[in-house]
């Protein structure tokens, strides 16, 4: 593996004081992770400080670090450990000369930089990088920067937010020459006034796009308009993808797949393309012909891209799905585990109404930051569960406590369910109720721990 950075390299970046020579070949802040040969980031947080692991993470093969107090091992003294990490991301991102995409967007951010990657990747030849896991916040932005290689000649960035201004701040880090909105919907809407203001957040990525740069836009998005002209306003180039007609990158034609998936025939810029997406739903059909969008801006292979999307698996906590033996048949478990927002929800509960099944079960985690509107959009899942014919839900969690109510008022049509307090207590009552044949949706917030509910599914439950 070629070193990725020198400690004068590291030096320069950060105008930190040398204490040792060493030569890195990964960047990490967690001892955990440090591996031989790798820079230990020691960051000071609210609740812990990196300093205390200096010891361990040079016991598990650390070359040097990043220290704001002296040590005994080879290392850079620096005021800020976190000021040093945004300094090396800047000179990380400045070394690079290949081609930088952004994402973001209120869903599919995760499945979109993954997708891209993959077809990148592909055609580059080992030459494309991207953000691991979901590290799209003020320190995993910078931190997927850092472990950049200079070499990269294509970079895909996954950037979140929660709170205006948050986006501004990592697209002039990531200074992308693409930019992807993926969709706009409520997520997070307790610390906005309304969807307006998710759009008009999330459009601050194109305020760090290079010169030149564009902007790829959901045109099916009721905040279309908001977004083209937040991008007009600062001369980006725009392209726009999705389902209407007036699209730039379309779904022409679209039709089940005999895997599951979906074959597709999309209008790009400049020709079309026929392929399939290994995921099921309409939001990935979208997120692919953002994937195509970005993939015919940057100058990447068309071709490859399609055989990427057809061979992308799927993602353990978003839409992964794994099938058990159990009794004389089997069970499919849907692991939509990590995160959860209204549109989301509804879109992969729709999938789930799609999938062949004696019975549907949707295992269904409160989502968490939606304000005054928590009990509005909880509600509102009571209609989707009876249009997918759901046989049997499992509520978990306080804030859908009022969907529980709604459902207990005996609409017709609308399936059993049980309301349990934790995930814990959801595991214990789907291993009472679950059967041969069963296919389970488990989707709600992170902070829900729903993800014990899968890891036990996947350890065996019979």
């Amino acid at each position: 593996m070629n070193n990725l950075w020198t400690a004068q390299e590291l030096a320069l970046a950060t105008n930190g004081e040398l204490h040792g020579d060493f030569e890195c070949e990964g960047v990490a802040f967690d001892s955990r992770e440090i591996g031989p040969g790798d820079l230990f980031l020691a960051l000071k947080g609210e609740e812990s400080d990196g300093h205390k692991f200096i010891a361990s993470s040079f016991a598990n093969g650390a070359a040097g670090a990043i220290v704001s107090e002296a040590i005994d091992y080879p290392h850079i003294r620096v005021a800020d450990t976190t000021q040093a990490l945004n300094d090396i991301a800047v000179a990380a991102r400045a070394r690079v000369n290949g081609k930088i995409i952004g994402v973001t967007g209120s869903a599919g951010k995760t499945g979109t930089k993954e997708a891209l990657y993959a077809a990148l990747d592909r055609s580059s030849r080992g030459f494309a990088h991207r953000s691991v896991k979901s590290y799209n916040n003020h320190v995993g932005v910078p931190l997927s920067l850092v472990r950049m290689p200079e070499n990269t000649q294509f970079g895909i960035f996954e950037m979140g937010m929660n709170h205006p201004g948050e986006l501004r701040e990592l697209t002039k880090l990531v200074r992308p020459d693409v930019a992807i909105v993926t969709t706009i919907a409520p997520a997070h809407i307790g610390f906005f006034k309304d969807e307006q203001e998710i759009a008009t957040a999330k459009a601050e990525i194109f305020e760090g796009l290079a010169h030149g740069g564009t902007a790829i836009i959901p045109a099916d998005s009721p905040h279309y308009g908001l977004l083209r002209s937040a991008a007009e306003k600062l001369g980006c180039e725009i392209v726009s993808f999705g389902f209407s007609a007036d699209a730039d990158v379309r779904a022409v034609d679209h039709v089940v797949a005999h895997n599951g998936g979906t074959l597709v025939t999309a209008k790009l810029k400049h020709g079309s393309l026929c392929y399939t997406v290994s995921q099921p739903g309409n939001h990935w059909i979208a997120n692919s012909l953002a994937v195509l969008a970005a993939v015919e801006v940057v100058g990447g292979d068309l071709a490859s891209a399609g055989l990427a999307l057809a061979e992308l698996p799927g993602l353990d906590g978003r839409g992964a799905r794994h099938q058990f033996p159990f009794g004389a048949s089997q069970i499919v478990l849907i692991d939509e585990s990590y995160n959860a927002n209204p549109g989301s929800m509804a879109a992969t509960i729709e999938e789930l109404g799609k999938t062949p099944a004696v019975r549907k079960i949707a295992v269904l985690g409160s989502m968490k930051e939606l304000g005054d509107k928590s009990d509005e959009y909880h509600i509102a899942l009571a209609g989707v569960l009876r249009a997918a014919s759901v046989d049997y839900a499992i509520l978990v969690g306080d804030e859908i406590e009022a969907l529980a109510k709604k459902l207990a008022t005996g609409v017709e049509d609308m399936p059993r369910f049980d309301h349990c307090a934790s995930a814990s207590d959801a595991l214990i009552v789907l291993r009472d109720n679950i059967q041969a044949g069963d296919v389970i949706l488990v989707k709600g917030s992170n902070s829900m721990g729903l993800s014990k509910i899968v890891s036990a599914l996947r350890d065996g439950i019979a």
